[in-house]
């Protein structure tokens, strides 16, 4: 008895010696990391604006100097920031010993020892400091500016998987597990002990789950509606698309008057005329935001419902459902970088997640009509579609499947074929023969965005097919690698554990790592590939401990499926608290950030004196206005763009239409070079055909009417 208490104290005492070491390292790399962030302006604009770097850095007793090159750079001492990290462990700490304590029931000292194990996480930033130091000192510039602009996904990792180590410890261990002498050795690895937690019952999963989607509508329909009154919501590719629907029930056609034709000659993209029967009853914009955020937040029920068959724990569900609703590039969809709110494309999200869901559960017709609503968002979907098809076609071929009927085999196969097959025609017929049809013959104007391929759709796909090593360069960039990081990070690299379904989106992602204006998930040119990682995150889930256990017979002997659920949520967590907009990003609550509550939501004066502006301008009227307030105008007989932007309407020129009969300038929006009347080309140069209002705005708006001769 005597010897086993010797033994227990001798571990004890070497657990304690090792999770002290774990912690001092985690502080210590912390530390070095952020010294390093600190020092310059470029690298810590990763993770807050500059004007709160700047007060970081003197509140650390550091100073902020310009350099030679005119960069600005700081000098902080390494023991402030090395006290400030050794509070923060000692307080977080000892907060989850206690959490843990509660919830196990085990020991202060396993409790503390599981606790202080999850801070080797945080060793993370330690290898990024090194790797960019190494980087550094032998001269591999490429690796180095990777290094310095990825700082904040090195962060989010190590945030999240100290998280998610404690916060499953405190699950698995539930019947004793944590007191085990082995365990919190293990856990330092991540790895679970088996248990069975007592899951929530069905009915309490779809009441947490409803009220997680509706605090995702509020708060987002709040924050673009907020945007709407604050005149902060541009015109062209996010109001336009409401003017869409009013001009087709006015007699006007499906078009908005930015430029002439049909708007099908952008894109073949008619998803938000499911939305005409709402229109009619409430005409606004106002409505177009509301069924957006809400659409997208329903996307979490396929999600969860994936996940729950998956894995056979509706907790687990849950919790996927939570990192879908975190998920940054889910947010930029609802609010992009520009601030653009509206877009059709979100709505292909909730029906290819409800798509796949249906495929999982073999609905083939069901999954075939929403795969073709979500195909109406935009052309190039079908870019999704038939890779679809492939894998639903060679999946049944294999026999994936248990014991497959030999008939309904069959029909899964030729359903692919066919699926393959269609995505691919529709996508030529589409591009080639109803958009240019639209636009009287002219090239797509999206070619454009790929110029180094060429100048045209036919020369931009054969340099494509022909030229290799020009693909490879293009494709093999320090972008890239970010922008799949920015995609995969934050639901943990879950789907790489279903790789044949992520398979399902790579092409789509390597014609965006093409396009020069897609190389990141700000805007809106990623949302097919939000379900397709979702798909394959919710199935990856049940995979962990099948993968695991043929990776190493060590790793079958434990449930990793608690700790694969937490690192998801609280990747998306952690991510989004650097990248995202919304009030779960440090840039919301940043007083000196553009995009914060205080700068983008906070009243605007502008918007005070667009009443007005209105009261002086019938419905009747065409009216040509800049940005921003242009979208008051869209339900008037015609509204047009105000800028220096040469469009097809205005023949090419410098000018308005010229049947244009009002013209509103807003002279304080983020972008106006025009502040006062004397400033305006039609007062200067065309003085008879234009008269100046009287300025009832204080300022804030110049109103000019046509003179009628």
């Amino acid at each position: 008895m005597a010897a086993a208490n010797t033994d227990r104290q001798l571990f004890q005492s070497r657990s304690t010696l090792w999770v002290a070491l774990v912690v001092l390292g985690g502080v210590f790399a912390q530390a070095m990391s952020w010294q390093s962030l600190l020092s310059a302006e470029a690298t810590a604009s990763a993770l807050m604006s500059a004007g709160t770097w700047q007060s970081l850095v003197a509140t650390l007793g550091g100073r902020v100097v310009q350099s030679n090159v005119g960069d600005w750079i700081a000098d902080v001492d390494f023991l402030p920031l090395l006290l400030v990290w050794s509070l923060c462990a000692g307080a977080s700490g000892l907060l989850l010993a206690q959490l843990i304590r509660r919830a196990t029931q085990a020991s202060w000292s396993d409790s503390l020892t599981t606790a202080g194990f999850a801070f080797g996480w945080w060793w993370v930033m330690g290898a990024w400091e090194l790797l960019r130091l190494l980087a550094f000192s032998i001269g591999l510039e490429s690796v180095e500016q990777f290094l310095l602009v990825s700082p904040q996904l090195w962060q989010a990792l190590a945030l999240a998987g100290w998280l998610a180590q404690t916060l499953a410890a405190m699950s698995s261990s539930a019947n004793g597990a944590a007191s085990a002498p082995w365990s919190s050795v293990e856990l330092a690895g991540g790895l679970m002990p088996s248990c069975s937690p007592e899951e929530m019952s069905r009915n309490s999963s779809w009441k947490v789950l409803i009220a997680l989607i509706a605090v995702y509508a509020v708060v987002f329909t709040a924050m673009n509606w907020r945007l709407w009154f604050n005149l902060r919501i541009p015109h062209g590719d996010s109001a336009m698309y409401e003017e869409h629907l009013w001009n087709l029930t006015h007699g006007k056609g499906f078009r908005s008057y930015l430029d002439q034709g049909l708007f099908l000659g952008e894109h073949i993209q008619v998803i938000h005329l499911l939305l005409l029967p709402l229109h009619l009853v409430w005409p606004s914009h106002l409505l177009l935001e509301l069924c957006e955020s809400t659409a997208l937040a329903l996307g979490a029920i396929p999600v969860f419902r994936m996940a729950q068959r998956s894995t056979g724990s509706a907790r687990t569900g849950l919790l996927l459902a939570m990192a879908y609703l975190l998920y940054f590039p889910l947010h930029y969809l609802d609010i992009e970088v520009d601030l653009k709110t509206f877009r059709p494309e979100s709505f292909c999200v909730p029906f290819f997640l409800f798509a796949f869901d249906a495929l999982e559960r073999r609905r083939l017709r069901q999954m075939c009509v929403l795969l073709l609503i979500a195909l109406s968002a935009k052309e190039d979907y079908s870019i999704i579609i038939a890779p679809l098809g492939v894998w639903i076609a060679l999946q049944s071929y294999f026999g994936h499947e248990p014991h497959p009927a030999q008939a309904a085999r069959r029909t899964r196969i030729v359903l692919g074929l066919g699926i393959a097959v269609f995505g691919v025609v529709y996508l030529v017929l589409a591009t080639r023969v109803a958009i240019p049809w639209f636009r009287g013959g002219s090239e797509l104007h999206y070619v454009k965005y790929f110029s180094k391929f060429g100048n045209s759709m036919n020369e931009v796909v054969w340099n494509m097919l022909t030229k290799p090593r020009l693909l490879f360069r293009e494709l093999a960039t320090a972008g890239t690698l970010m922008y799949a990081l920015s995609m995969l990070l934050p639901v943990g690299f879950i789907a790489l554990l279903s790789p044949c379904r992520l398979l399902v989106g790579l092409p789509l992602f390597g014609i965006l790592c093409l396009n020069e204006l897609a190389h990141d998930p700000r805007h809106h040119f990623h949302a097919p590939l939000v379900p397709v990682i979702f798909w394959a995150t919710a199935i990856g889930l049940g995979n962990v401990d099948r993968v695991c256990s043929r990776i190493s017979k060590t790793l079958s002997r434990f449930r990793l499926l608690a700790f694969a659920s937490h690192f998801v949520w609280t990747n998306a967590l952690a991510t989004g608290l650097f990248l995202s907009m919304s009030p779960t990003g440090i840039a919301f609550w940043d007083p000196n950030a553009s995009t914060s509550l205080w700068c983008l939501y906070a009243h605007d004066p502008r918007a005070d004196h667009v009443p007005e502006v209105l009261a002086q301008i019938p419905n009747t009227a065409r009216v040509a206005s800049t940005d921003f307030i242009h979208p008051r105008f869209t339900h008037h007989e015609r509204s047009y763009d105000y800028s220096h932007y040469r469009r097809r309407i205005a023949g090419y020129a410098d000018k308005v239409p010229d049947d244009t009969d009002f013209i509103v300038i807003d002279t304080r929006h983020p972008y106006s070079d025009l502040k006062s009347p004397d400033q305006v080309r039609e007062l200067k140069e065309h003085s008879d055909d234009w008269e100046l209002l009287p300025d009832e705005t204080q300022g804030y708006f110049i109103l000019l009417r046509r003179r009628h001769r």
